[in-house]
């Protein structure tokens, strides 16, 4: 059973709503009871002055969650990795709605945990 991974990055937000620690936050809350996942403490969030870019980390016990904000350029970038399968998130309707991305890009990665022929290159 192979992890796996989110690469997201949502552009032409709200410079505000990337400025604002809350709506991380509540992101962040929303993919931990969506998905079911478990942080393993608190999260840590710096916010930068001047612009206000936010960066977001969390340990979750199947891995880690990590966001950047961008108010400068507009943008977004998430990192969700999960050491199981879960079900797909609707990244783009919640970006939109809550940061009012204008495009947002969604990678999934499976991550498999053995080495395949066609991994090793063999």
């Amino acid at each position: 059973m192979p992890g796996v991974e989110w690469i997201v990055e949502a552009f032409e937000c709200n410079p505000a709503a990337l400025a604002d620690p809350g709506r991380l936050r509540a992101l962040l809350d929303r993919l931990v009871a969506d998905l079911p996942l478990h942080p393993v403490g608190d999260p840590l969030w710096h916010q930068f002055p001047g612009a206000g870019g936010i960066t977001g980390l969390c340990l979750l016990a199947e891995s880690h969650f990590a966001c950047h904000s961008f108010p400068e350029h507009r943008s977004l970038t998430i990192n969700l990795f999960c050491c199981k399968p879960r079900p797909e998130w609707d990244f783009r309707s919640y970006l939109a709605r809550e940061f009012g991305a204008a495009h947002v890009r969604v990678r999934r990665l499976d991550r498999p945990y053995t080495a395949t022929l066609e991994a090793t290159g063999t």
